[in-house]
């Protein structure tokens, strides 16, 4: 997901995402609310196009390294998926361990959980931040995954390396992700081994005044795998 939930997902994905997980390093000793919303130039998860222009918003509580994530995407295109996460995750020093529940609008409603007839899709994750490198492993357990060329559930996977660095004044990630065997769920059909995503990211505050400012974002991403290039920003509020 473009601006790094985890905020999520700030679980990650959410995972993450995923994009890139979401959550804070130390345990606290009173339950902590978040609330705010993303308006993002196109929605890039995991070097796939989900969208165009789209509003995310997010709200999470968390409480001795546990934490509860909702987070959602609905694109400005009435053609664009609509999309609502639920993040449940876990984190102590540089550990993490999460599960998401994604769901999206175009098939099934939302309280249909039959194994062959659901929209939701139910990944696990666990990483460890190094702090000068992130890494993050993604698989899907149940739901609407993907499969593989026997038509099996893939259990689609996805890994990806982070590294946040500093230049020019502004705060940089470096990231790189991968697919790490076939599955249907990815990039219409990843065939193995892929790499799906790399992308160099920036982020600024605009001062609006004494008391305010704009957390401003920009990210350029590349997919290997499917030949596409995009250029996205953001806003958060």
């Amino acid at each position: 997901m473009f601006i790094e939930r985890k905020k999520q997902m700030k679980a990650t994905l959410l995972a993450t995402a995923a994009a890139l997980l979401p959550f804070g390093a130390m345990a606290q000793d009173r339950v902590e609310a978040t609330a705010g919303a993303d308006l993002v130039s196109g929605y890039i998860w995991r070097g796939q196009d989900l969208g165009n222009v789209s509003i995310q918003p997010s709200a999470s509580v968390s409480f001795r390294g546990f934490s509860l994530t909702a987070w959602g995407s609905v694109g400005i295109d009435k053609n664009d998926t609509k999309e609502l996460d639920l993040t449940l995750g876990y984190a102590t020093g540089g550990f993490s361990l999460s599960i998401t529940d994604y769901w999206f609008n175009g098939g099934a409603g939302y309280f249909r959980y039959g194994a062959s007839t659901t929209a939701h899709v139910f990944e696990v994750q666990a990483g460890y931040d190094f702090g000068p490198l992130a890494v993050n492993w993604y698989t899907n357990f149940a739901g609407n995954d993907g499969v593989n060329d026997k038509g099996k559930r893939a259990y689609s996977s996805y890994v990806s390396l982070t590294a946040p660095f500093r230049l020019g004044g502004l705060d940089w990630t470096a990231s790189i992700g991968a697919t790490p065997w076939e599955t249907s769920f990815y990039n219409q059909g990843a065939g193995g081994f892929e790499v799906t995503d790399i992308a160099f990211g920036v982020s600024k505050e605009i001062p609006l005044t004494e008391r305010f400012s704009l957390p401003l974002s920009a990210r350029a991403v590349w997919n290997p795998a499917t030949g596409g290039a995009y250029l996205v920003a953001g806003i958060s509020l």
